[in-house]
């Protein structure tokens, strides 16, 4: 694979992304208006593998990463380019880079209104619409559905109580993904008969605060766990991403001042990402746009 590209008038050369200085990064993703911050990118570089495109002179022009979770299974993020690469075709070089490192694995990705086409040039087919929600938490929540089981917090040294049930909601075992969000994150469990049916994380990202990953069986169950961080975060900023477009989930994170900013179409490439089952745990809300 051509590891350098000209675009008419400048050259860009692919480093590994673990090589290019985190600021540089925080300002590309600055530039296209994404609200991760330096802390966060050390985070992706530490769950993921990617690359950043560089001119002669240092200057960052585009990112992409990928994030293996299993052996056959890697979902695709940080897509950025300027708008002076994206114009010159530097988004598809950068993905052709990104493609051919993760070889035959299965692939899923959250494509931006702007990336759509490109991705559907490269082979991604459409599955489901995610809903970016956030706003200001307010002082007082909208009335709870009545609780089903016990809700309680998870320390990190007990992941593997809620590892099983992730894989079964999300399609693949991330359980190293799982513990590197557990370090600077609050664990929420809900448990039915001494079994965990669902849980939920809450960390620190971009403005304010994200939850997610929100694995759960129903919407009731899914508003708990979401509700449970929210109480927390009263008077500040919150995001929940999520593909529930209606429903007592989706009415509640309305309710809750957390309003649609933004929509990306999940796609894959390969096997078919999502495959919801009834009664079976479901990912309502996402770990992030990368990890999906």
């Amino acid at each position: 694979m051509q590891r350098s590209v000209r675009l008419k008038s400048f050259e860009l050369v692919a480093r590994d992304i673990n090589d290019v200085d985190v600021d540089l990064l925080h300002a590309l993703s600055i530039s296209v208006r994404w609200p991760h911050r330096p802390k966060d990118w050390d985070l992706l570089r530490r769950a993921g593998h990617g690359i950043a495109a560089v001119d002669g002179i240092g200057r960052v022009f585009g990112s992409a990463m990928w994030f293996p979770q299993g052996d056959d299974f890697a979902t695709i993020g940080l897509v950025i380019t300027t708008p002076r690469a994206q114009a010159q075709g530097g988004g598809r070089w950068l993905m052709e880079q990104v493609l051919e490192q993760c070889g035959d694995r299965n692939l899923a990705l959250n494509a931006t209104h702007p990336a759509y086409p490109l991705y559907i040039s490269l082979g991604f087919t459409s599955e489901a619409t995610v809903y970016m929600r956030q706003g200001e938490v307010p002082q007082k929540l909208p009335p709870l559905p009545v609780l089903d089981g016990e809700l309680s917090e998870l320390s990190s040294g007990r992941l593997r109580e809620i590892t099983e049930l992730d894989a079964r909601a999300f399609g693949t075992n991330r359980a190293r993904l799982l513990a590197l969000l557990s370090e600077d994150a609050s664990t929420a469990t809900l448990s039915r008969g001494g079994e965990v049916v669902g849980y939920s994380m809450c960390r620190e990202f971009g403005r304010g605060h994200v939850i997610g990953p929100t694995i759960a069986r129903n919407d009731q169950d899914a508003v708990h766990l979401t509700a449970v961080h929210l109480k927390k975060l009263a008077g500040r900023f919150a995001r929940v991403d999520t593909r529930e477009s209606d429903g007592v989930f989706a009415e509640f994170l309305q309710q809750s001042g957390l309003l649609i900013a933004e929509t990306v179409t999940t796609m894959s490439k390969g096997r078919r990402f999502l495959n919801r089952e009834s009664n079976e745990p479901w990912v309502y809300g996402l770990a992030s746009h990368a990890w999906s």
